[in-house]
């Protein structure tokens, strides 16, 4: 097979507004012919499963399910779902209620999310597979699919692919909200996840050049820490995976709590730490290590709106993010700044993407 050329992935996130724009409705409507109204009301806990991207990608809409749907919601890789999980039995039989596994494969073929639905439905869960691929493995053993397939597609580290697995997470996020809570504004949450494709290109435009830069300078880290929390630490999750898979300079995703009480220990003192940090629950705590990670001599790159103070003022470089989303939809804009510095480290260290693998 031949090298992938890096320059792939900024062809992939040049297509990223436009699939919002034009694969939101169609999705939507694939959600809504998904499952009869009533099917939606006896769901009662919500397990999220997939590897790799699908994993992120899961931890990153955790948010949407417990907020706007109001219903427990766990993100799990599918080794663990399979091998260590919950039973999602835990709703005693006859009650009319039921759990829901969501199973993530853009490629629709891995074997641990297939064998995770299996198992799924042994224990009497619905199970619905997103994919983007329609009649693959995953789409045969589930009881539902949703498809979120792409117009000219490329071989490439997953940047739109992961964009509409979110997106598809999202959807039915809100379609579960609109059946369980009627006062839900389903049709606006709609309106607001397209709206993000003009945010997602000005964020691309302002971000890019400056993305060459730290690429540049963090180029010779032995590692890069990535940080973030809520739906934002599946966005560090997924970009350090992108910063891997391309360049094959190690990068790791952690909570920022977690951070403060673990990798502000490490040496080299100078390594870059990515701070995440949307508008939300978690900015002051983003704040907080911004100001910490600044103190101890880290090179702190802050990934933040294009109006925030109080993370950037601590940074060595700032990522500005353009555009206002809700925090359970920030994922769908905080993630552009990764596909650009791994494409651009991949570049620098003359590296193409999945080299070491």
């Amino acid at each position: 097979m031949e090298p992938l050329d890096p320059e792939v992935m900024i062809r992939q996130v040049a297509q990223l507004p436009t699939d919002l724009r034009e694969r939101t409705p169609l999705f939507d409507e694939r959600v809504h012919a998904l499952l009869p109204a009533s099917s939606w009301t006896r769901i009662d806990h919500v397990f999220l499963t997939g590897d790799g991207d699908s994993h992120h990608a899961s931890c990153a809409a955790e948010m949407a399910f417990e907020t706007l749907a109001r219903i427990p919601c766990e993100p799990i890789s599918a080794h663990r779902f399979l091998h260590y999980g919950p039973l999602p039995t835990a709703t005693p039989i006859g009650s009319g209620r039921q759990a829901l596994l969501i199973a993530t494969s853009a490629s629709g073929t891995t074997k641990a999310v297939v064998e995770a639905i299996k198992h799924a439905k042994k224990q009497g869960a619905l199970t619905v597979a997103i994919t983007g691929t329609p009649d693959s493995s995953v789409t045969k053993v589930a009881d539902r699919s949703l498809v979120v397939d792409l117009p000219n597609p490329e071989r490439s580290p997953g940047i739109r692919t992961y964009q509409a697995s979110l997106l598809g997470m999202l959807l039915t996020a809100i379609r579960l909200a609109e059946n369980r809570a009627p006062a839900c504004s389903a049709d606006r949450l709609r309106r607001e996840i397209r709206g993000l494709a003009d945010a997602v290109e000005a964020t691309a435009q302002a971000v890019r050049d400056r993305c060459r830069q730290v690429a540049a300078e963090i180029a010779t880290a032995p590692v890069v820490t990535v940080v973030g929390s809520g739906p934002t630490y599946g966005t560090a999750l997924f970009a350090a995976a992108k910063i891997i898979e391309a360049s094959g300079v190690y990068a790791a995703g952690q909570d920022l709590e977690e951070w403060s009480h673990v990798e502000r220990f490490a040496h080299p003192i100078d390594t870059p730490v990515v701070v995440i940090a949307p508008p939300g629950r978690s900015l002051a705590r983003a704040a907080a290590l911004a100001t910490q990670a600044h103190g101890l001599g880290r090179r702190v790159i802050a990934v933040t709106a294009s109006d925030d103070t109080a993370v950037s003022r601590h940074a060595h470089a700032v990522l500005p993010v353009h555009g206002t989303a809700r925090e359970e939809f920030s994922p769908l804009l905080y993630h552009l700044f990764a596909d650009y510095t791994a494409c651009y480290l991949a570049q620098h260290l003359t590296r193409s993407p999945f080299q070491a693998g």
